[in-house]
């Protein structure tokens, strides 16, 4: 009798355990994903956003900037995995990285040269992916009017 008690306590537990894991699946489901237009625009915000910095000379910014960029990157592989675009995205990284070096180096002619790498590297992506109408350059007038660039002494 109490073997038979057990199995039908067991078989509850059970139907307890799955009813919660369905709800916390759902909630999952239901937790907010950023779109890739969304993740892109702010790649965008902050290629720009490196240009100026890295033109001003302000290598800290220019370094966070770049860590920036490449969390966008990340967060493309992590919440947008399933996207064909996502398996390109990578070819973002080593002319990130020579931008890297040029901040590193402090040397602002060599950041101009790999910022322009750079920026040919997104639209190579956007040929590669479809999306040859998006065509990024370095940019030539700063909207963020309510952030200076330049380096406080």
């Amino acid at each position: 009798m109490s073997l038979l008690f057990g199995v039908f306590a067991c078989n509850s537990d059970k139907d307890k355990l799955q009813s919660k894991i369905d709800r916390l699946e759902k909630q999952l489901a239901d937790t907010y994903k950023p779109g890739f237009g969304e993740i892109m625009g702010s790649v965008q915000i902050h290629h720009s956003k490196l240009w100026f910095a890295g033109i001003n000379e302000n290598w800290k910014l220019a370094e966070f900037e770049v860590h920036e960029l490449t969390e966008a990157i990340e967060d493309i592989e992590k919440y947008q995995k399933d996207r064909e675009e996502s398996k390109y995205v990578k070819m973002i990284q080593p002319p990130l990285d020579s931008v890297a070096m040029a901040i590193k180096q402090k040397n602002l002619s060599l950041f101009e040269n790999n910022y322009t790498k750079l920026t040919t590297t997104c639209n190579e992506c956007h040929q590669v992916t479809k999306y040859e109408y998006i065509v990024i350059k370095n940019p030539d007038m700063q909207i963020f009017h309510d952030q200076d660039f330049r380096v406080e002494e």
